[in-house]
């Protein structure tokens, strides 16, 4: 019998189950496992291909008869904010992100804890306990990063961190030509803040400051409200069936 080895990926293929995004329809997914030493460049390399990084697993839609899940990446170097992001950004000026290692805490827990109860509380997540939470941050063999979202202290000038309550975390990978935004929660208190949007948006700055051209914002689903958002963030790049292909609008 032949040994496959760690190095070398092995695709499979999920049983059909109910779409989160879109009513009445079933997904499916192939995914392989990201592990050994080349993880990094097999993540590189299937993220360039539309799939997404979850744990040590990559996985990408493969539905019969649907391609309503397409893969999207920021255009850092062109990105214009729209007045509304702006609005968001000035909103957000209390607030400094310190990026830290990827280790989870009871802080963080209890935001993802709050966040989950309040918007997805009959999600697939809805049940994670602190060590499932634990394993979503830690089971990474790439290189991933937290960065926590503080109001701004009296020491921020000095530190470059804020004192205050942990308001939002965002979970992200970094890769060779992006930032790859894996997972983001924040205090369901705080909506009128429109962290989700104010994450995005340091994440291109923070892409800008890096070298790197893109922010890989995962899937866009057309006609999904949990998923629209994303159209708005140009220009972009979508996944299509020719490859990587530029919208402006």
């Amino acid at each position: 019998m032949t040994q496959h080895s760690r190095d070398t990926p092995q695709f499979y293929l999920t049983a059909p189950s109910p779409c989160p995004y879109l009513a009445g329809r079933h997904e499916r997914k192939v995914f392989t496992h990201l592990v050994g030493d080349k993880a990094a460049d097999l993540n590189d390399l299937l993220t360039h291909g539309g799939f997404r990084r979850s744990q040590s697993i990559a996985y990408r839609p493969a539905c019969e008869g649907c391609r309503a899940c397409v893969s999207v990446r920021v255009v850092v170097a062109d990105f214009q904010p729209s007045r509304n992001m702006r609005r968001v950004a000035e909103r957000n000026a209390d607030l400094v992100g310190d990026v830290r290692t990827a280790a989870p805490t009871s802080e963080q827990y209890s935001v993802f804890r709050a966040y989950l109860d309040a918007r997805h509380r009959d999600g697939g997540m809805a049940d994670m306990t602190v060590l499932d939470y634990a394993m979503m941050i830690e089971d990474s063999h790439v290189d991933t990063r937290v960065i926590e979202y503080r109001r701004r202290g009296p020491d921020t000038g000095f530190t470059g961190r804020g004192a205050g309550d942990l308001i939002a975390v965002a979970l992200s990978d970094v890769l060779s030509d992006g930032l790859s935004m894996v997972y983001s929660f924040f205090e369901p208190g705080e909506a009128e803040r429109s962290l989700g949007t104010f994450m995005i948006l340091d994440h291109i700055t923070r892409a800008q400051k890096m070298g790197l051209p893109f922010v890989y914002l995962g899937y866009w689903v057309a006609g999904s409200r949990k998923m629209d958002y994303k159209g708005r963030f140009l220009p972009q790049e979508r996944l299509m069936a020719s490859g990587w292909v530029r919208f402006e609008s």
